[in-house]
C-alpha cells in the first residue's frame, strides 16, 4: 500500500529523478505517470488522458526498459519527464491526485534570498565595527569595508558557481565541501569540513563571551535598581544626556578612575558580596554552564530554530539604538592623516590587518550560499541577488562602525577607549542599552545551541557516520566546545581578537584559496585557463595569507 502513494516519476528535478531511478533497478519503484481515467480529482481533470499524454507514456516505459541494464546514463532525459502539471499519484482504488511542486511552492522571491543572506551574515560582528575601524583608522576603515566586501563577495561568487564547471555530473544536490572533494578528494573533503569547524567554534567562543558580558551587565542593572545604587560617570556626551564610559582608562595615562560609584544604602557589604559572585570574568562564565550545556545535548535542534527570527529583531533595535544615540551625542570627529593626538587617532594605521581579520568573518557565508541560493525562485538573478545582499550587509556594517565612531565624544574621551564590544563603552545603568544586551542575551542563547548542532553534525557525521552515535560521543564534545568559550572568557574576552584570528583562519581556506583554486583547476581542465585569471587568482590566496598572517604581528 505505501508504494502505492509514490509519486508516478519520483521527482520533477531531473537530478533527484536519477538518483530515485537509478539506484534501483527494482521494476516496481519504476511506476508510469500514465494512469486509466477512473477517478482524476482535483483541478478540474478531463475525463480522458490525452493522445500526448499516452505517447508520453509509451516514452517512459521505453527508457525504463533500457535504464534496467548497468549503464545509468539511459534514464529518461528532462524532455521526455512530464512537467509538473501532468504528474499525479496514483491510488490503488483508482484515483489520481494532482502533484503540486512542493519545490517550486517552497522557492523565495529575490526580496526574501536577499535578506535571508543579510540575516545570516550579521552576526556578532556588528558590535565589533567600531572597534575595528579604529584600529584601522576612520579614512582607512571605511575604505577597507568597501574593499573587504567586494573581494569576499567575488570569492562568493566562485563558490556559488562551482558547482556549474563539473561536467558530466549531477550536481544539484552538492555542497562547497562535496565540490572540494571532487577536485582535491579526501584532502579537500577534510580541509574545508576543518576550516568551516573553526568558524563555528570560533563563533561559539564568541558567543560565550558575550552571553557572559550580556549576564554580568543584565544583573548589575537589575541589582542597581533594587538596591538603589547609582552610578556617576565623569565622562558625558556633548549635551550631557548620554553618559559614555572608557572601560579601560589606562589608555589614557592624564586622566583619573571614569567611574565612582555612591550608594544611597550604607549596606556596603552586601554589594562586595554581590561583586564578589557576580564577577563577569571570575564567575558569570561558569554560572552559564548550568543553562547551556544540557541544551547542547538535545538530540534536534528544532526547537531552537524557531527562535531565528530574533536575529533580525536585534539588528534592528542595534541600528534604531546607534541612530538614538547619534542625535543624541553629535559628531566628534577631528583628521589627522598619520599622527595620534590625545583623543583622535589618526586616519591611517597599520593596525588594519585587525580589522581585515573581523571582516573575513563579517562577510564570511561562503560554506552556506549555495543551499542559500537553491530557494531562489529566479535562479537567473542569483548573482544579482547576491551583490545586493552584500551591498546590504556592508551599508550595515559602515552605518554602525561610522556612526559609534563618529559620535563618540572626543573630548572628554578619546578615541582609542571605543571597545570590541561598543556596548561597552555605555555604563550599566543605560535603560536603552540594557534592552539591547537583554534581548542579546536571549537571542544568543537560543542560537548557541544551534551552532552546537551543526558542529555535532559535520564532526560526528565525519567520524560515525551519524549525528547522534551516543551521549556519551555527544557530551564529550560539548563539553570540549564549552569548556574552550569558559576558557576564553575567564582569561581573555576580546572578541575583537576572537573574531578576527577565527575570521582569518577560516577565511584563508574557505574565502580566498579554495574557491580561487577550484576555478583556476577547472579552468585548466577545459582549457581555458589564461594568466590574467591566474594572476588574479593567485594575488587573491596571497591577500589570505597576508591577512592571517597579519593577525600575529599586528
Amino acid at each position: 500500500m505505501e508504494d502505492d502513494w509514490r509519486p508516478l516519476l519520483g521527482s520533477i528535478q531531473a537530478g533527484e529523478y536519477y538518483s530515485d531511478q537509478t539506484d534501483s533497478l527494482d521494476p516496481r519503484q519504476r511506476r508510469p505517470f500514465h494512469v486509466e481515467p477512473k477517478n482524476i480529482v482535483e483541478d478540474l481533470a478531463q475525463e480522458r488522458v490525452s493522445a500526448e499524454a499516452s505517447a508520453l507514456n509509451s516514452r517512459v516505459h521505453y527508457y525504463g526498459r533500457l535504464t534496467a541494464s548497468s549503464d545509468r546514463l539511459l534514464a529518461p532525459p528532462d524532455h521526455v519527464i512530464p512537467p509538473p502539471e501532468e504528474l499525479y499519484v496514483y491510488s490503488p482504488l483508482g484515483t489520481a491526485f494532482k502533484v503540486h511542486g512542493k519545490d517550486s511552492a517552497a522557492k523565495n522571491p529575490s526580496i526574501v534570498t536577499i535578506f535571508a543572506i543579510w540575516n545570516t551574515m550579521m552576526g556578532t560582528s556588528i558590535l565589533s565595527m567600531p572597534w575595528g575601524i579604529k584600529q584601522a583608522g576612520f579614512t582607512l576603515g571605511i575604505i577597507i569595508v568597501i574593499l573587504m566586501g567586494l573581494l569576499t563577495l567575488y570569492c562568493c561568487y566562485r563558490v556559488l558557481k562551482s558547482t556549474k564547471s563539473i561536467p558530466y555530473v549531477d550536481t544539484s544536490d552538492w555542497e562547497f565541501p562535496d565540490v572540494c572533494k571532487y577536485y582535491f578528494g579526501a584532502f579537500g573533503q577534510w580541509s574545508s569540513l576543518l576550516f568551516s569547524l573553526v568558524s563555528l567554534i570560533g563563533a561559539m567562543v564568541v558567543y560565550w563571551v558575550l552571553m557572559s558580558n550580556f549576564l554580568f551587565n543584565t544583573g548589575k542593572f537589575i541589582y542597581n535598581q533594587v538596591h538603589n545604587v547609582s552610578i556617576s560617570d565623569t565622562e558625558f556626551g556633548t549635551n550631557g544626556t548620554d553618559r559614555v564610559v572608557c572601560p579601560y582608562p589606562d589608555v589614557d595615562p592624564h586622566r583619573n578612575s571614569s567611574i565612582t560609584l555612591h550608594y544611597s544604602s550604607d549596606n556596603s557589604t552586601d554589594s562586595t558580596l554581590f561583586d564578589r559572585w557576580w564577577s563577569k570574568t571570575n564567575t558569570i562564565p561558569f554560572y552559564l554552564i548550568i543553562l547551556l550545556l544540557p541544551l547542547l545535548n538535545f538530540r534536534s535542534a528544532s526547537f531552537f530554530a524557531r527562535f531565528t527570527f530574533l536575529g533580525t529583531i536585534s539588528v534592528v533595535y542595534l541600528i534604531v539604538l546607534v541612530t538614538i544615540k547619534a542625535f543624541h551625542l553629535g559628531f566628534h570627529l577631528e583628521f589627522h592623516w598619520f599622527h595620534s593626538t590625545e583623543y583622535f587617532v589618526p586616519e591611517f594605521r597599520l593596525l588594519f590587518p585587525q580589522l581585515t581579520g573581523v571582516l573575513t568573518l563579517a562577510f564570511f557565508i561562503h560554506n552556506c550560499i549555495i543551499t542559500l541560493m537553491k530557494n531562489n525562485r529566479n535562479q537567473e538573478n542569483n548573482v544579482r541577488d547576491l551583490s545586493l545582499a552584500y551591498l546590504l550587509v556592508g551599508v550595515t556594517y559602515l552605518y554602525v562602525g561610522v556612526l559609534i565612531f563618529a559620535v563618540f565624544p572626543s573630548p572628554p574621551l578619546s578615541k582609542e577607549c571605543l571597545e570590541p564590544n561598543f556596548l561597552d563603552n555605555f555604563p550599566s545603568s543605560d535603560v536603552w542599552v540594557f534592552v539591547a544586551r537583554t534581548f542579546l542575551l536571549f537571542q544568543m542563547t537560543t542560537v548557541y545551541p544551534l551552532l552546537g548542532y551543526l558542529v555535532r553534525v559535520q564532526l560526528m557525521g565525519q567520524f560515525f557516520g551519524d549525528h547522534y552515535p551516543s551521549f556519551i560521543h555527544v557530551f564529550v564534545l560539548n563539553v570540549i566546545v564549552v569548556a574552550a568559550g569558559v576558557l576564553m572568557a575567564r582569561f581573555y574576552p576580546n572578541i575583537g581578537s576572537i573574531i578576527r584570528y577565527s575570521g582569518a583562519m577560516c577565511g584563508l581556506a574557505l574565502v580566498f584559496v579554495l574557491p580561487s583554486v577550484i576555478h583556476m583547476t577547472a579552468l585548466r581542465r577545459s582549457g581555458e585557463l589564461r594568466w590574467p585569471s591566474a594572476c588574479f587568482h593567485s594575488l587573491l590566496i596571497l591577500l589570505g595569507i597576508a591577512n592571517l598572517l597579519g593577525q600575529f604581528f599586528m
